[in-house]
């Protein structure tokens, strides 16, 4: 799938929390009836994934100041770089992370009856939604670091004599 120098799509996204939630899925199910339970979750990780997405949007706001022409200081290109970089990771990070709690979220919905799982799964889907803001974040400040057709030309017509 060519995509043209756009950066990540949500559809790359989605395909990598399928087969990450799949693979997982099967894991976890060949665990299960193996007769073990599945280990408790912690909120705190909800809570880092959030964190890292605010954190790396933090990190893309000055790379769009620059872009905009709304910054007063200079912007090297090897931070912008790895600035996208930081973007894309995260994203798919994001979406791999979602792939896996959410598939031991939904192995756990038949047996909600086990006080144990009920808040287990709670916590599961607290990190499959921090998971989500991760992804959302990482694809956010790729759209930051984005140089459109425009700003591309106009740049072009600046530098010509």
């Amino acid at each position: 799938m060519v995509n043209e120098g756009k950066g990540l799509s949500w559809v790359q996204l989605v395909a990598v929390a399928v087969v990450v939630g799949g693979a997982s899925w099967l894991g976890w199910r060949v665990y299960l009836n193996g007769g073990h339970l599945l280990p408790a979750s912690s909120w705190v990780s909800a809570v880092l994934l959030g964190v890292m997405a605010l954190l790396v949007v933090a990190a893309g706001l000055p790379v769009r100041r620059f872009l905009r022409g709304e910054s007063t200081k200079s912007l090297s290109p090897i931070r912008a770089a790895r600035t996208l970089v930081l973007a894309q990771a995260a994203a798919l990070t994001g979406a791999s992370v979602l792939g896996w709690y959410a598939a031991q979220a939904l192995l756990i919905v038949p047996d909600l009856d086990i006080p144990s799982y009920q808040v287990t799964f709670w916590q599961l889907v607290a990190t499959s939604v921090g998971a989500l803001v991760l992804a959302a974040g990482g694809m956010a400040t790729q759209r930051m670091c984005r140089i459109d057709q425009d700003d591309r030309d106009r740049r072009d017509d600046e530098r010509r004599p």
